[in-house]
């Protein structure tokens, strides 16, 4: 990243629970967060967002998954 990004042990514990459910899932904690941590508000909103449509069912998790992994692929993400 060109910008730093927030320091996981200093943010809020709201944040924080969120790296830690990405460090237990990815295996760290993901870049584009550290970045939004960076403002809560922005933070909050992107989370809002992927919590909205999780309840939503609009997309299904097999497109979800889908998804997630065309969109790491045109950022040159390795998963």
């Amino acid at each position: 990243m060109r910008l730093e990004g927030a320091d996981p042990a200093r943010v809020d514990p709201d944040l924080a629970a969120v790296f830690k459910t990405q460090e237990e899932t990815w295996g760290e904690t993901l870049g584009p967060y550290l970045l939004y941590a960076r403002r809560p508000s922005v933070f909050k909103a992107v989370r809002g967002m992927w919590d909205g449509l999780k309840a939503s069912g609009l997309i299904e998790p097999a497109l979800k998954a889908l998804l997630n992994r065309r969109v790491a692929a045109l950022n040159g993400c390795v998963f």
